[in-house]
C-alpha cells in the first residue's frame, strides 16, 4: 500500500526549510506546553518529528482508503433525503478514519483540543489528501473555518465550537447567494437580532461546499436599508439548534463527493461572531484568504496525482516498439508538468510560511505587547502573505489544469475514458480556477503588489541570495526577465489609464509569479540538487511566457483596447 508522504521526498524537502525553527518556536512559545500536555514538544526537533510522525498517518490514510474509495465516491456521490445531506458510503468511511486518527482542527491550540500546529504541515496535509480524493480535501480541508472562530470569536464562542470542530465535527462557511456570488456586497440573508440577544436568519445561499455540516459560518445582512458590505455581519449557526434545511445539491462536472448545496434557511437561530458590521470587510478577507491558500494546496496535490498517472502510463505504454516516454514529445511534456507542479508547490510552502509567522505575531499580540522589531517583522510577512495567496492560488490552479489536460494527452484516447483515473483527475481539477475567487479575481487582488512594487522587491531579494556556480546562469536569465517586467510595468503605469492596467493585469501579474517561482526552483535547487531539473525546465518555461508578455505590452496602445470590447 502506498503511503502519499514517504512516496513524496518533495514534501519531506519542504518541511525542512530553514524557516520553519523560527516558526515552530514562535507557534511553540518556547515549548511552554510540554509541562501542561503530554503530547507537545519539548523542542524544534520534537516537534517537528511530530509533524513528520502525523503526516505519515496522514500519507497512509490518503494512500490506502482515501484513494481507494475515490472512484466509487465519484459515481455514488451524496443525496439528499428530508433536507438533510446523506454522503457517499466511502466518505463516511473516510471521515471516520480521520476522526479516528485526530486529523481534525490540526492548527487549533491544545487548550481548545487541537494538534497546536503551524500552516504549513497543515497545508501539507491537504496537499496530500487532494492528492487522493480533490473532492474529499473539501470536507476535511473545511476545519480551517474554525481559524476564523478563533480569531474573531469571543472566548465563550471558542470554548464550545472549536472542541468540537477537533473532535471531528464538519463546518461550512455560508458565503455565496443566487445573486451574489464574486461580489460578495450584494449577500441579502436577513439577520434580525432578538431580544435575548441572539438572531435569525432567513434567506437562501448557493453554492455551499459541504453545505449540511455541523457549524456553519454565515455571512449575512444585520443591519437595516443597507445594500453594501458595511451592513454584513459573520454569524455561527449550529445545526442542532435547527432551521436550515438543503433544498438540492448541485450535480457537478467533478469534485461529486463534496456535496455543493442550497441552503433555506427559516428562522434559523445563530450568534453574532465578532463585531457588527465586519463581517465583509474584515473577517469573510481573512476566511478567504485562508481558504485560497486550501485551494492552492489542492491544486498541487491534483498536480502531483496527474503527473503520476502521466508518468506512470508514459512509461508501460509501447508505440512503435517503445515505451511513448523515450519520444521527444511526450518526455517534454512531462519535464514541464514536473516544472509546473515544482513551480506552484515552491510557491504554496513559501506563501504557508509567510502565512504562518504573521499570524503567530498576531496570535503572540493577544497575550503581551509585541516589541517594534516584532510588530515591523509581522507587518512585513503580512505584506508578503497577503502578495502571495491570490500568485499561488490563480496560477498554481492554472498549472493544475493544464497538467491535468496534459495527463490525459498522454494517455490519448484511453484518458478519455472512465477506465483510467485521470479522466476524474480532469474533472476534479477545472474548480480549482473559479472557487473562492476565480484567476480573474485572483488578478485583482494580485495586481497593487505589481503597481507598489511588492513582487519586484521579492525578486530582487531572492537574486540576493548566495547560491552554487552551477545555478548562476538560471539567475542571470531571471535577472534579464526581471528587466523586462520592470520595463512593462514601467510602459503601463506611464499611460496612467485605469481601464488600460486592468487590461494587462493579468499579464504583469503572471510574469511576476513566473520571475519568483523561477527563483524559488533555484533556491530549492540550491538547497536538493533534485530540484536541478525544474529548475532548469522551469526556467526555460517562464523566459518565454515573460518574452511573450513582455512583447505584447510593448506593441500595444491602450486605444487598441476598443478592438476587444463587445
Amino acid at each position: 500500500m502506498a503511503n502519499f508522504y514517504n512516496d513524496n521526498p518533495d514534501l519531506k524537502h519542504h518541511l525542512g526549510h530553514p524557516l520553519m525553527q523560527k516558526i515552530v518556536e514562535l507557534k511553540e512559545r518556547n515549548f511552554a506546553d510540554a509541562e501542561k500536555f503530554d503530547y507537545a514538544p519539548l523542542n524544534f526537533e520534537d516537534a517537528m518529528d511530530s509533524y513528520d510522525k502525523v503526516l505519515e498517518i496522514v500519507g497512509e490514510i490518503c494512500g490506502g482508503t482515501i484513494a481507494d474509495n475515490a472512484e466509487g465516491v465519484d459515481h455514488q456521490g451524496p443525496r439528499v433525503e428530508n433536507g438533510r445531506v446523506i454522503y457517499a458510503d466511502g466518505t463516511k468511511e473516510n471521515l471516520d478514519l480521520c476522526r479516528k486518527a485526530g486529523l481534525m482542527g490540526m492548527s487549533m491550540p491544545r487548550r481548545l483540543g487541537g494538534l497546536n500546529f503551524p500552516i504549513t504541515p497543515y497545508i501539507m496535509a491537504a496537499d496530500i489528501v487532494s492528492r487522493a480524493d480533490t473532492g474529499f480535501e473539501n470536507l476535511w480541508g473545511l476545519q480551517d473555518c474554525a481559524e476564523t472562530i478563533y480569531e474573531f470569536a469571543d472566548e465563550d464562542q471558542k470554548q464550545r465550537f472549536i472542541p468540537r470542530v477537533c473532535n471531528g465535527e464538519t463546518m461550512s462557511m455560508d458565503l455565496t447567494e443566487p445573486d451574489a456570488g464574486s461580489d460578495l456586497q450584494s449577500v441579502m440573508l436577513k439577520a434580525t437580532e432578538q431580544p435575548d440577544g441572539t438572531w435569525r436568519l432567513n434567506g437562501v445561499k448557493r453554492f455551499i461546499t459541504n453545505g449540511d455540516s455541523d457549524i456553519h459560518l454565515v455571512l449575512a445582512r444585520s443591519e437595516d436599508g443597507t445594500k453594501d458590505g458595511r451592513g454584513l455581519s459573520m454569524f455561527i449557526y449550529d445545526k442542532r439548534d435547527g432551521g436550515v434545511n438543503v433544498r438540492r445539491i448541485e450535480n457537478k462536472m467533478g469534485i461529486k463527493g463534496s456535496p455543493t448545496c442550497e441552503l433555506v434557511y427559516k428562522n434559523a437561530k445563530a450568534e453574532l461572531c465578532g463585531s457588527r458590521r465586519m463581517g465583509l470587510i474584515k473577517y469573510v478577507m481573512a476566511l478567504m484568504n485562508g481558504a485560497r491558500l486550501g485551494i492552492a494546496a489542492q491544486s498541487v496535490g491534483v498536480s502531483e496525482r496527474a503527473y503520476r498517472e502521466a508518468l506512470a502510463y508514459a512509461k508501460d505504454r509501447k508505440q512503435f516498439g517503445k515505451a511513448i516516454i523515450e519520444f521527444p514529445a511526450v518526455y517534454e511534456m512531462l519535464a514541464v508538468m514536473k516544472a509546473k507542479l515544482d513551480a506552484s508547490r515552491a510557491l504554496l510552502y513559501e506563501t504557508s510560511r509567510f502565512v504562518d509567522v504573521y499570524k503567530i505575531y498576531e496570535d503572540i499580540a493577544k497575550e503581551r505587547s509585541l516589541t517594534p522589531d516584532e510588530r515591523k517583522e509581522m507587518k512585513a510577512y503580512t505584506k508578503l502573505a497577503d502578495a502571495c495567496t491570490p500568485l499561488v492560488k490563480g496560477m498554481g490552479s492554472e498549472y493544475c489544469n493544464q497538467n491535468a489536460y496534459d495527463c490525459i494527452q498522454i494517455h490519448g484516447g484511453s484518458g478519455f475514458m472512465k477506465d483510467y483515473a485521470c479522466e476524474r483527475v480532469y474533472r476534479d481539477a477545472r474548480i480549482t480556477s473559479i472557487y473562492e475567487g476565480t484567476t480573474q479575481l485572483q488578478v485583482v487582488a494580485a495586481i497593487r503588489h505589481v503597481t507598489t512594487g511588492t513582487y519586484l522587491s521579492m525578486i530582487n531579494d531572492y537574486a540576493s541570495q548566495e547560491i552554487k556556480d552551477s545555478l548562476k546562469p538560471l539567475r542571470e536569465n531571471l535577472v534579464a526577465m526581471t528587466a523586462l517586467y520592470e520595463t512593462a510595468v514601467a510602459k503601463v503605469m506611464e499611460a496612467k489609464d485605469p481601464a488600460y492596467t486592468d487590461f494587462m493585469a493579468r499579464r504583469m501579474v503572471e510574469m511576476a509569479g513566473n520571475i519568483i517561482m523561477g527563483y524559488l526552483l533555484i533556491l530549492d535547487a540550491n538547497r536538493n540538487e533534485a530540484f536541478t531539473k525544474s529548475a532548469e525546465v522551469y526556467n526555460k518555461l517562464a523566459q518565454a511566457e515573460v518574452t511573450k508578455h513582455s512583447d505584447f505590452i510593448n506593441n500595444f496602445t491602450p486605444a487598441q483596447i476598443e478592438s476587444y470590447k463587445a
